[in-house]
């Protein structure tokens, strides 16, 4: 595997060399440039708050990206890079600048199984390694099926922890609250569980559990009010936009607007009592992934929008809440497999390409 190449150095004049590339949007012309390429299957992309930025490799890498060098990060618990699983999410913590704590998801091995877990450790000082590093959540029960990890990790303004967790293959497992598999999971940053968890008491629900029903969430993010959205992946048709709301069960498979991959029905149908509709969905499905709601700090009219990775279509969709989630696909050569979205601080837009195995920023053009 090897290194990222970098902005410094021998690769200086790589990058001078490549102009910025124009896309043209509703909000007019854009310009993406490069910050970061060489990547093997990036992951997912955190800024900290002194303008460095991480990024993590499905593999198992994570890397910290200060002055435009990358290093690698020392002291990652064992991660098993299997079928769709790996390294996946990082997020600094919202009291990082004091505390230096981030939290990552990966694929834990268990025995012969793996499970989607929660890993916290704080960053040293020059970048270079985890210290105090510790699990504070691992799925129950772990399964041996290589799909539907999930993943995705958001921190609220209280600290509380949200994963999402795909239901590894198993369909029926997302309705079955004996297990966390198919669920949107809810947890203090030391890992123990908030009192105020919809099933804390109910000997037959595992107490982490906020939400269910879900097939496999790959992209979340809090709007301005601080509720929680994610998208996830339907079978052929179905991808969805979900807004989270506590207890709620999502359907998934006795409902579904998709169909499964051989063309036959999966469930009942699309709706049934006590069951949450979509406030979108994609048919065909275009397998969304990292997903934003935007500042409006750049682009004023897209204040409160969604921007959400296609990892099948190749492209960024602006999808306008306001206006019946109308979408605006953004695309352009690099926009190959977005997996991952991001809004840095002074209200660029950032994304990761998997084709491209490159980090890459969107800003206004001239």
């Amino acid at each position: 595997m090897t290194l990222p190449r970098i902005f410094v150095s021998v690769f200086c004049l790589v990058f001078l060399s490549m102009p910025a590339q124009a896309l043209e949007s509703s909000a007019g012309r854009l310009v993406v440039e490069p910050m970061l390429d060489g990547l093997d299957e990036p992951w997912s992309l955190a800024f900290l708050d002194n303008g460095d930025f991480l990024v993590t490799e499905r593999g198992g890498r994570l890397l910290y990206v200060a002055g435009g060098v990358a290093t690698p990060v020392r002291g990652l618990p064992r991660i098993l890079a299997f079928g769709q699983g790996g390294l996946m999410d990082v997020i600094a913590a919202r009291d990082f600048a004091q505390s230096r704590w981030l939290f990552f998801s990966y694929a834990r091995p268990v025995g012969r199984a793996v499970g989607t877990a929660i890993g916290k450790a704080q960053l040293s000082a020059d970048g270079t390694a985890l210290l105090n590093v510790q699990t504070i959540f691992s799925m129950l029960p772990a399964s041996e099926a290589g799909v539907h990890f999930g993943g995705r990790l958001v921190e609220d303004a209280q600290g509380r922890l949200f994963l999402t967790i795909g239901d590894r293959g198993g369909k029926m497992t997302a309705q079955d609250r004996a297990t966390h598999a198919g669920s949107v999971i809810r947890i203090n940053p030391d890992g123990t569980i908030p009192a105020d968890n919809p099933f804390v008491g109910d000997p037959e629900i595992l107490p982490e559990i906020w939400s269910y029903g879900h097939r496999n969430p790959q992209g979340a993010a809090l709007d301005e009010q601080g509720r929680l959205w994610i998208n996830e992946h339907g079978a052929r048709g179905g991808d969805e936009v979900n807004l989270i709301r506590r207890g709620a069960n999502y359907g998934w498979p006795v409902i579904t607007y998709g169909r499964d991959y051989d063309g036959s029905t999966i469930g009942i149908g699309q709706r049934k009592a006590g069951m949450q509709q979509p406030e979108h969905y994609w048919d065909p499905s275009i397998a969304p992934s990292g997903m934003m709601i935007y500042s409006g700090k750049l682009w004023p009219q897209w204040r409160g929008q969604f921007f959400i990775g296609s990892l099948k279509f190749d492209y960024i969709a602006r999808l306008d809440p306001t206006a019946g989630f109308a979408e605006e696909a953004l695309q352009s050569r690099e926009t190959g497999r977005v997996r991952d979205i991001r809004e840095a601080p002074d209200g660029s837009i950032w994304f990761l390409s998997v084709d491209r195995g490159a980090v890459y920023r969107i800003t206004p053009g001239s």
